[in-house]
């Protein structure tokens, strides 16, 4: 028998690729970090010796989820101003908020806040955008989660850099501080048309294409930003983006409410990825992202969550049920975006977005091990009939009971392994007292 590190039992498996497959009393045998194999679990019995063997009844494996868009350490805003448009949200609280507050600490303890949440949750990689990047990247590094930091880069001074130059040459400098990080990765991440100017966009653009890096940014994502930009600059900001040679398959467009039929065929075109916000959207009446018809016309699509600040939570399994529901109710037509299909959006799509389907986004043979274990035994989820209707129109985030990330068992039967919870929930407490006082 071969001796491997862990061996999981589990009443169903899915893998997501190929799409809507469902294996059931099926085994998933880890070893050196990664997927060893598939197979039933009776083999499995007879190949292999596990240091660790769980047997999973009523539960079902699937690769961790993939917040493709958050602002990390924004959870120690949550709550701080709500019922708001996006822009009087924006500057007349968020951003004071922030220049009051941010700080490489401010940034650690909101990140830990968030990466307890979300590997609570069964996020096992976020894809993040926000000031102090590196102390992000120190918590993620930390939790043992999958992080693509966003090196962000704005017009305006901030309390992280002052000028372009800065922002962009402590980016690079983090971009190369991470390379020998197996678990983080980077994207160059100017945080919108309306705040980082043509020019800027092309020198990043450049960098993208010389690094090979994912662009990571906010496009369309409500009707008076469209317009204010189109005023002020005679076009729409994709527009823009595409004459400055940004509209590529490095670009990862977040939230994308306002789009034009020409545009959508722009994107399908130029290989361009969509992240769809459905619950901040819908909070901050920001629009509809056309879900399925992006999705019918083959543009790849990947969910996030956004910060918590505009959420007002990191909950995927939340975010997917309302992109399938509200997809479904924009189309005005039920059999789109079925739930295999939703699945595949937090998971695989988010994977491809990043470049990182390779390593991640579906249980493979040969990919890391980014595994949770969903409890489809409780009450709420009785009974099963298809394991795939229940992920996403009726499991909650609290069953899902194991996490791991590249094989180490980050979430053990609801404990996390790599957090101190209690010290977690007293930092972020603290901070609520400063904020508030």
């Amino acid at each position: 028998m071969q001796a491997i590190s862990t061996l999981i039992n589990a009443r169903w498996i899915v893998p997501v690729e190929p799409e809507g497959l469902i294996l059931e009393y099926h085994a998933l045998a880890i070893d050196g970090g990664r997927i060893l194999a598939i197979l039933p679990q009776a083999e499995a019995a007879t190949r292999y010796q596990a240091e660790t063997c769980l047997m999973l009844d009523r539960q079902v494996l699937m690769p961790g989820l993939i917040n493709a868009h958050t602002h990390a350490s924004m959870t120690l805003l949550r709550g701080l101003a709500d019922d708001l448009p996006l822009l009087n949200w924006l500057q007349d609280h968020i951003w004071p908020a922030e220049a009051r507050w941010v700080d490489p600490a401010f940034v650690r303890a909101g990140t830990r806040l968030a990466v307890a949440e979300l590997l609570r949750g069964g996020i096992t990689c976020f894809n993040d955008m926000y000031f102090f990047p590196e102390a992000t990247a120190a918590v993620a590094c930390e939790a043992g989660i999958r992080a693509c930091v966003g090196l962000i880069a704005l017009d305006f001074p901030t309390a992280y850099a002052r000028s372009l130059d800065e922002y962009l040459n402590k980016g690079l400098a983090l971009h190369e501080a991470l390379r020998s990080e197996p678990l983080l990765h980077t994207a160059l991440a100017p945080h919108a048309p309306y705040t980082v100017s043509a020019p800027a966009l092309e020198r990043i653009g450049r960098l993208a294409t010389d690094l090979n890096l994912p662009v990571h940014i906010h496009v369309h994502e409500t009707a008076a930003e469209v317009a204010d930009f189109q005023a002020r600059h005679g076009c729409r900001p994709l527009q823009r983006l595409e004459e400055i040679g940004l509209l590529s398959s490095r670009l990862l467009a977040v939230h994308m409410t306002q789009l034009e039929p020409v545009e959508i065929e722009r994107l399908v075109q130029t290989g361009v990825h969509v992240i769809h916000c459905p619950e901040s959207n819908l909070k901050l009446a920001s629009g509809f992202c056309p879900v399925a018809q992006l999705d019918a016309a083959g543009v790849n699509v990947a969910i996030g969550t956004d910060g918590a600040a505009s959420n007002n939570d990191l909950d995927l399994f939340g975010e997917l049920r309302t992109a399938a529901l509200l997809g479904k109710g924009v189309a005005g037509d039920a059999r789109v975006l079925p739930a295999a299909r939703i699945l595949r959006m937090a998971t695989l799509n988010g994977a491809k977005a990043l470049g990182l389907a390779h390593e991640t986004g579906s249980l493979e043979p040969g990919k890391s091990a980014d595994v949770i274990a969903v409890d489809l035994g409780e009450l709420e989820t009785e009974p099963v009939y298809h394991p795939l209707s229940q992920l996403v129109y009726a499991v909650s985030r609290r069953q899902v009971s194991n996490v791991w990330v590249a094989g180490q068992r980050v979430l053990a039967e609801r404990h996390l392994t790599t957090l101190d919870l209690d010290e977690t929930v007293r930092e972020a407490r603290n901070w609520r007292d400063r904020i508030a006082a």
